[in-house]
C-alpha cells in the first residue's frame, strides 16, 4: 500500500469512520472493528480493494424517497489491528488514535487463542475492555 493511500484512508477513518470492539458471537468477548459507513458506495469499494479484505452491507433505506441508499465497509480481528497500526501515526481525532494504540498495544495481549480464559486472563480482558470504553 502506498503511503499516500494508507495517509488517505485514515482521513476517510478519521471522518466517516468507527474504530470500535464489537461483538460477534454471544460467547465471544468484542473483537477489533474498522467500520466506514456511507452512501457512496465507489469510496467503500476502493476501500475494499486497497486493502484485500473486509465486506460491505446494504444498510437498511426506510425512507428512500428522502434518504439515499447507504452501506457500511467493515474489517474484523488481525486485518483490523494490522490497517490500525498503518493509520494510526495519521489519525487526526484524538479519540480514534488513543483507542487504535489501545487495541493495537494490548489486544493481543489479553487474548487466549483457544478462547478458554482463566479467571486471572477474564479479568485482564475485561479490564482492557473497560479502559477501552473509556477512551
Amino acid at each position: 500500500m502506498r503511503e499516500t493511500d494508507v495517509a488517505y484512508l485514515a482521513g476517510i477513518i478519521d471522518g466517516e469512520g468507527s474504530i470500535m470492539l464489537n461483538k460477534y458471537h454471544k460467547s465471544e468477548y468484542p473483537a477489533p472493528c474498522i467500520a466506514v459507513s456511507s452512501s457512496d458506495l465507489e469510496l467503500l469499494e476502493w476501500i475494499k480493494d486497497l486493502i484485500q479484505a473486509g465486506r460491505i452491507n446494504k444498510k437498511k433505506n426506510y425512507n428512500p424517497e428522502k434518504h439515499k441508499t447507504s452501506y457500511t465497509y467493515s474489517l474484523y480481528y488481525d486485518r483490523a489491528i494490522e490497517i490500525m497500526e498503518l493509520i494510526e501515526p495519521y489519525l487526526v481525532i484524538i479519540r480514534k488514535k488513543k483507542r487504535a494504540q489501545h487495541i493495537i498495544k494490548y489486544y493481543k495481549d489479553v487474548t487466549v487463542r483457544n478462547g478458554r480464559y482463566n479467571a486471572e486472563q477474564r479479568k485482564a480482558k475485561e479490564n482492557f475492555y473497560v479502559e477501552f470504553l473509556e477512551i
